[in-house]
């Protein structure tokens, strides 16, 4: 099959472009006799121990079972993850796959994986990747720069996901089964144990995923609605954070993190919202209407007011048109959710104009509290109430004239 580049790719074998990384840049760390190779831990598996090898050569490490060395146990380990032996350079692997040298460096950097010269360490797996991403654009099925987005968000995704559950499971391993093991020692059964279980639950959580963010662009009005949408999003952010990594012991702070993080995630997801992302004392959601952000905001704020070893919480919604890219959110209505938040006192919750008048116009708060207090004028189903604060400016975004929302005490 020809691929999109393919007639780029030079003829000869790997020792036609010596010292060229997935990248495109070059290396002399696999081609100079008795240099140390550096670190290419991560994607590309470990460091090769001893000398370097030359371009091409296999590296000079023993795959014996009775070696217990911590170098052959991560490479045991490694190969029974890609699930292949190291067998291609980076030339080799493009050549192989049909693809140019620069078109594979693009995807291999936005992949997240590093420069690793002209080692041999790359695997079928990556080269049927290649095959596979290129094939998607040369069949126009994607465009080159959407390929490269594809390779980007998939990339930084998964490998925020491997560095979470490995430190998950070192956590775990606060005992050896057996005594005088090591955690290298015990990582080799855990991984041959919890590999099939884990990768058929990835598929499964990314499936569901992918059909709830397919059934959301279905239903938008119109092209522009699925990449400008109207959410109301929101930020929640833990109160004088910064004292606390004062006073606070480093495992201290990282279980409060983690709780907080946990509870936000748990409390988004219950109400039907999105967790965007978490930033270690803040966490910015979405959701797709009013009613639902603002449960969200004060569940956030109650859940946490009843745990006494967490500080305060402050909480900012804005509604309005916002940029959804790569599963992050961006434009003015995200901006003035995060400068909300900012003014927000403490276990409160502040809401922009256009939250107010979503609210109101689905009849989940009264525009009017002192209409809402007459019983006549009360009809049933108002959730929240809506308290106006000072106008005041705000940075980038000129006046802005606040809310502060509650719940109504007659709800239900």
């Amino acid at each position: 099959m020809t691929v999109a580049g393919a007639d780029a790719a030079p003829p000869g074998g790997p020792d036609d472009e010596p010292g060229t990384g997935p990248a495109g840049g070059r290396s002399d760390a696999s081609d100079t006799p008795g240099r140390p190779v550096q670190d290419t831990a991560g994607a590309f598996g470990p460091a090769f121990p001893g000398p370097a090898a030359p371009a091409g050569a296999v590296p000079p490490v023993s795959l014996d079972p009775d070696d217990e060395s911590d170098d052959t146990i991560a490479l045991r380990i490694e190969a029974l993850i890609i699930g292949a032996e190291r067998q291609y350079t980076p030339f080799q692997a493009a050549r192989a796959a049909g693809v140019s040298m620069e078109l594979a460096a693009r995807f291999w950097r936005a992949m997240g994986f590093p420069d690793i010269g002209q080692a041999r360490v790359l695997t079928e797996a990556d080269v049927l990747a290649l095959r596979r991403l290129a094939g998607l654009v040369e069949a126009g099925l994607l465009s080159e720069p959407m390929a490269i987005q594809v390779a980007r968000s998939t990339g930084q995704t998964t490998a925020r996901l491997a560095d979470w559950q490995i430190d998950s499971f070192l956590e775990g391993l606060t005992e050896p089964p057996e005594p005088g093991m090591t955690r290298t020692e015990v990582a080799l059964p855990l991984v041959e144990l919890l590999l099939p279980e884990l990768q058929e639950f990835l598929v499964y959580v990314w499936r569901r995923q992918l059909a709830a963010a397919t059934g959301r662009v279905v239903q938008a009005q119109d092209d522009a609605e699925m990449v400008d949408r109207r959410l109301a999003v929101g930020f929640a952010d833990l109160v004088g954070f910064t004292r606390l990594t004062r006073r606070l012991e480093e495992e201290e702070l990282g279980e409060l993190v983690e709780a907080f993080e946990t509870t936000a995630a748990d409390q988004v997801a219950a109400q039907g919202g999105r967790l965007i992302k978490t930033l270690g004392d803040e966490v910015l959601f979405a959701a797709d209407d009013a009613g639902t952000a603002a449960d969200i905001g004060l569940r956030l704020v109650e859940t946490l007011r009843e745990d006494p070893m967490m500080p305060e919480l402050r909480v900012g919604i804005a509604f309005g048109t916002v940029t959804t890219r790569m599963g992050d959110v961006f434009g003015n209505t995200v901006n003035l959710a995060s400068r909300l938040t900012s003014i927000a006192p403490k276990d409160m919750v502040l809401v922009d104009g256009a939250m107010r008048d979503e609210l109101t116009s689905a009849a989940l708060a009264p525009r009017s509290e002192k209409a809402a207090d007459v019983a006549e004028a009360r009809p049933p189903g108002y959730r929240f109430a809506l308290q106006p604060l000072y106008q005041r400016p705000v940075r980038g975004l000129g006046i802005v004239e606040p809310w502060l929302l509650t719940r109504r005490d007659d709800t239900g």
